[in-house]
């Protein structure tokens, strides 16, 4: 099969290559999947760049989202699931082989029921950014009714925030950086939008839009930047969702007085380290929200799988708004 694949770390043009390697062969409680889609996180641009951690194998083929459909399965999975729709999650954790290729072998429980009237596309887009933000909501109790403030409102992970506090019936005010985002925020199905300016007093507006209670929920791409005003918008005794960093010594000192008198709590999120039983609960209302068409997120590059480079390049250097996905074959099935 035809696959993307790196034997050291270092930039995308210098060590991803196209080559053909051996099919994979699904073993006990494993499933194959023929991959049409493959979607790309910034997890894997910084576990090829060494950023998280050393290679923990000699070859590696990246991603670890993508959408296809099952051609074979191993000992003890049910073989009706042979030609299932599916979404794919984590295919590269632990293991050397994630999705940048034709086909992938994963655990069964990894290849989640696409339903038949969501694209592969949408599909590849679930993954890491839609239990991230799961995570991130869902794990201090119900949505409904509460009040939730998502920064970079545009992101994958942002969007996808929206998307589930929405359905969840949460009123969601979010914030983004660009004015060209403001669009972006508001199509996912924000409330209110704040484009971030250091004129504006955005904790006070967040306080006057939400009767002076604050939010109860906040979903954090940048903490160390965000935390003076997320303490300043928090309703007493609310959650602060910390889930990305900036660099592998991007520390924050917390003024603990003042996280004392809010009640505040802070959760860290990093969706390789979240329970199974956490994970399974959030599949559940991903695909829900997905059967109520109340997920959208945005596609913002789709490229075939040799330019996989390119598209590695483009989310590195944050040109990309939306998700970046690799188009493995021209048609799909049926």
């Amino acid at each position: 099969m035809r696959a993307i694949y790196y034997d050291r770390q270092g930039s995308a043009d210098d060590v991803l290559i196209l080559g053909t390697v051996p099919r994979p062969s699904p073993k006990k409680g494993e499933v194959l999947v023929r991959l049409y889609t493959s979607g790309i996180n910034p997890t894997d641009v910084k576990a090829r760049t060494g950023f998280s951690s050393p290679m923990k194998f000699k070859r590696v083929i990246p991603h670890q989202d993508g959408a296809g459909v099952i051609e074979a399965v191993g000992f003890g999975v049910p073989i009706d699931r042979i030609g299932e729709r599916v979404w794919v999650f984590e295919a590269q954790s632990g293991r050397a082989a994630g999705t940048a290729a034709d086909y992938v072998v994963v655990p069964a429980e990894n290849a989640v029921r696409l339903p038949d009237a969501v694209s592969f596309e949408i599909g590849a887009s679930l993954g890491i950014p839609a239990l991230t933000a799961h995570r991130c909501l869902f794990a201090d109790g119900n949505l409904s009714g509460r009040r939730v403030l998502v920064h970079g409102g545009a992101g994958v992970v942002g969007s996808a925030a929206i998307h589930l506090a929405k359905w969840a019936g949460a009123w969601v005010v979010t914030t983004v950086l660009d004015p060209a985002h403001e669009p972006i925020a508001r199509a996912a199905g924000a409330d209110l939008v704040h484009v971030t300016n250091p004129d504006e007093d955005v904790a006070a507006e967040i306080k006057n839009a939400t009767q002076g209670k604050g939010v109860d929920r906040i979903v954090d791409v940048n903490l160390v930047a965000n935390l003076d005003l997320n303490l300043a918008c928090l309703a007493n005794g609310g959650v602060i969702s910390a889930y990305a960093m900036k660099n592998a010594t991007n520390d924050a000192s917390i003024p603990l007085l003042r996280a004392m008198i809010a009640g505040a709590v802070f959760r860290f999120v990093y969706i390789y380290t979240v329970p199974w039983e956490a994970k399974q609960a959030a599949i559940a209302d991903i695909t829900a929200c997905l059967e109520a068409d109340a997920y959208r997120p945005m596609i913002g590059l789709t490229l075939p799988l040799h330019q996989t480079a390119a598209a590695h390049i483009a989310l590195e250097g944050g040109t990309v708004v939306g998700k970046a996905l690799i188009q493995m074959f021209e048609e799909q099935p049926e």
